[in-house]
């Protein structure tokens, strides 16, 4: 499996992860009632984020960038050699840190900060999955230039 294909496929599997938490929004409160959907919802909402970063550390690797030295490096680099926009850049390196208390300090999650990702930030992961695909296409345009 070539590059392309490796960034494909893990954009595919970000995006089934994105498809469970959009169909599983909850509320604040159904997060700390429900132990069984939070811990669904935080393991997909972690392997999201995860695959997302794989994603940039793929294309960091093909282009031959400076090497990331934290997960937010990896959204930072991107958005340095402008494959991701400054703003959402900004807004998407916060999941890089997400990642880190999901993974790390698990018995802090706050269910407030799941349930605002839930009803508002799911949609970045689309945008992500836009401006990656959008790159693609334009590195394999000038390849066959």
């Amino acid at each position: 499996m070539n590059d392309i294909e490796r960034v494909a496929n893990r954009i595919k599997i970000m995006n089934s992860y994105v498809e469970f938490l959009k169909e599983h929004r909850a509320s604040e409160k159904e997060l700390s009632e429900d132990y069984l959907l939070r811990s669904a919802i935080e393991r997909n909402l972690q392997l999201a984020i995860e695959s997302a970063l794989d994603t940039g550390e793929i294309i960091i690797s093909m282009e031959d960038l400076e090497k990331p030295e934290t997960y937010r490096d990896i959204i930072e680099i991107l958005e340095k050699h402008r494959i991701l926009p400054h703003e959402f850049a900004e807004r998407f390196s916060e999941a890089a840190g997400l990642r880190n208390i999901l993974v790390h300090m698990y018995t802090d999650v706050d269910p407030a900060i799941i349930a605002e990702v839930l009803a508002n930030r799911l949609e970045d992961f689309d945008l992500y999955s836009e401006y990656i695909l959008s790159f693609l296409e334009a590195r394999s345009s000038r390849k066959s230039e």
